[in-house]
């Protein structure tokens, strides 16, 4: 049995955490003992997650590379409690380490974690002119300290592909300061630099640009073009690749001669991603998987999020294109094929849209659209979309881009296609995200009206983000108050309304554009089930149909994101299907629900 180490004496010495180098803690000046390996390895993973939930198999797979014990769960609560002792801030008045229902959580303010900062200063960068971007970019490159975790604890595969995350995010960074750099006219600052890392990763075609124009700028145009000849080189030998349309454009720039090589008129990527959600919550294994299959390069060219309207599905799309930034250096974007209205936008609309954010004014149609994006590392969101023919000629047919789409529905029709479902949030996960934006204190005065609400919003993060606006400015009414409104059926849809973001109307576009035989089928399973998963034969006697067609109805449904499936793959009369929390009020508060005659 593992010991712990002692509580440390109470001190008003702030906390400060590094794993931007090698794992530490600081109390004030003095370094806090963390104990051993696996106690160390326990705490590199929460605060990897920090401020999110960590669940025991996550941090079990992390510190037993092989099987583990079968005292591991006493052992984690040993090493939990130890650093539960270490960590404990008497004037918080308030444990860091906790346990909820979705695993531990670290809590960890900004300014205390090495990595929360970066993120912070690199987030803040973004859209920014090159002066501004250079200085913050500079201040987030001066928190690293060496290589993150230091080596030991990379004896954790977990850590070791934590650890290589972390390095290629520094990366990135640093190849946005060497470009704002350059943008100023800094090359001879920032040369001797880019040549260590171009050494160290070779393939990195946007760092090999920026070496490019660090050459060029400071005088040695020689060496520049050598630069570029040894990369397409190595590409093709290593690859049978071409290099891409921004570096080949770089190249040629500096053949001809052009002086805003050095001075950063160059190409820049099409288009960043929209801003990424601060506070995001949740989906940590959906997230996972998604940046695991657009990082892989034997993977499908195309990945498809579905959930319901308000299932978190285009927040997660564009978490996930901020962490893969550095794995498409030709840029980012997002479109959506709906417009404000919820209506299907027109495929020149769109292909307007994506020439204009790409630079690529002579877009013709969908098969220069599919060329363009085959011969660039990009990420395309494809947001909201409604049917597979509206997307279905946006799609690549291989080449180098990705497509990432977000629909409510299946869209069954598209092949091939990875897919991957969005579940609602878990209950800890609704109240973090709850409490985030209207402050833990208000949430631990009245937990039981926070569960509330929460479970009234069904797990959507959209409703329970849309409460704690409301709540944010309501600051006058008490968390039980507005429970017991959202609680009452006749009024929730009413009450999950803030400024110009509404559930209803989010929830009315989706009923919207759904076939009307579809929406009357919806609207009887909603008046004719009740709350919670509901079977075939309840399906039947709802639709008033036998259960051949009720099975046809609700997998339309299905497809059409209006029912989800919670119990996974069974036989169909053993199957159990949901209609989720909001779409069911929507329908009921709508009056979509008039019963039909029982066809024989």
């Amino acid at each position: 049995m593992p010991r712990p180490f002692a509580k440390p004496a109470a001190s008003p010495s702030p906390l400060s955490y590094r794993v931007l180098g090698p794992l530490a803690v600081h109390r004030g000046d003095r370094a806090l003992p963390l104990g051993p390996l696996k106690q160390r390895v326990v705490l590199a993973t929460l605060l990897g997650s920090a401020n999110s939930p960590v669940s025991v198999d996550v941090l079990t797979d992390a510190v037993w590379q092989e099987e583990p014990p079968r005292t591991a769960r006493k052992n984690l609560q040993v090493y939990v409690s130890a650093l539960r002792a270490l960590l404990a801030d008497d004037e918080l008045d308030r444990p860091r380490l906790i346990h909820t229902g979705g695993g531990y959580v670290l809590r960890v303010a900004e300014d205390e974690l090495d990595l929360l900062r970066f993120r912070s200063l690199v987030r803040a960068a973004e859209g920014q002119g090159p002066r501004p971007a250079a200085r913050l970019l500079r201040q987030a490159l001066d928190l690293w300290q060496g290589p993150p975790l230091g080596d030991d604890l990379r004896l954790s595969p977990r850590l070791a592909e934590e650890a290589e995350r972390l390095e290629l995010r520094h990366l990135t960074a640093y190849e946005g300061w060497a470009e704002a750099e350059l943008e100023l006219g800094g090359a001879p600052a920032v040369v001797e630099g880019l040549r260590d890392l171009v050494e160290r990763h070779p393939l990195r075609e946007r760092l090999r640009s920026a070496w490019m124009r660090a050459l060029s700028g400071s005088g040695r145009q020689a060496e520049a073009l050598a630069a570029y000849d040894d990369y397409r080189q190595l590409l093709a030998r290593e690859l049978g690749l071409e290099p891409g349309g921004a570096m080949a454009a770089r190249y040629r720039m500096i053949l001809a001669g052009d002086d805003r090589a050095g001075t950063g008129a160059a190409a820049r990527p099409p288009a960043a991603p929209p801003p990424d959600l601060v506070d995001f919550t949740g989906h940590g294994e959906e997230l996972r998987y998604l940046t695991d299959r657009l990082e892989d390069e034997s993977a499908g060219r195309t990945v498809l999020l579905s959930g319901p309207a308000g299932a978190g599905k285009t927040a997660l799309a564009v978490r996930a294109a901020h962490l893969l930034g550095d794995r498409f250096p030709d840029g980012r974007l997002c479109v959506c094929l709906r417009d404000a209205d919820g209506r299907t936008r027109s495929l020149s609309a769109v292909l307007a849209e994506l020439a204009e954010r790409t630079g690529q004014a002579g877009l013709s149609g969908p098969e220069a659209w599919r060329e363009w994006l085959a011969e660039h590392r990009v990420l395309v969101i494809l947001d909201d979309v409604p049917d597979e023919r509206a997307v279905r000629p946006l799609l690549p047919c291989g080449g180098r881009g990705r497509v990432l789409l977000t629909a409510r529905g299946q869209l069954g029709g598209l092949a091939p296609v990875d897919r991957v479902c969005v579940p609602p949030l878990g209950t800890a996960e609704s109240v973090q995200l709850l409490a985030g934006l209207v402050g833990e204190g208000r949430v631990r005065a009245d937990r039981e009206a926070a569960l509330r609400i929460v479970r009234a919003c069904g797990g959507s993060p959209l409703a329970v983000r849309v409460s704690g606006m409301r709540l944010a400015v309501l600051r006058h009414v008490p968390l039980r108050e507005f429970a017991d409104r959202l609680t009452d059926p006749a009024g929730a849809l009413d009450e999950l309304t803030s400024g110009d973001v509404s559930v209803r109307r989010w929830l009315a576009h989706g009923w919207e554009a759904l076939p009307e035989e579809w929406g009357r089928d919806a609207g009887r399973l909603a008046a004719g089930t009740g709350e919670g998963p509901f079977g075939l034969t309840e399906a039947a006697e709802a639709l008033g149909c036998d259960e051949r067609h009720a099975v046809r109805v609700v997998e339309a449904l299905i497809d059409a994101g209006m029912v989800t499936s919670p119990c996974g793959e069974v036989t169909a009369h053993a199957a159990q299907y949901e209609l989720p929390h909001l779409i069911r009020l929507y329908a009921r508060g709508s009056g979509l629900g008039t019963p039909t005659p029982v066809l024989t």
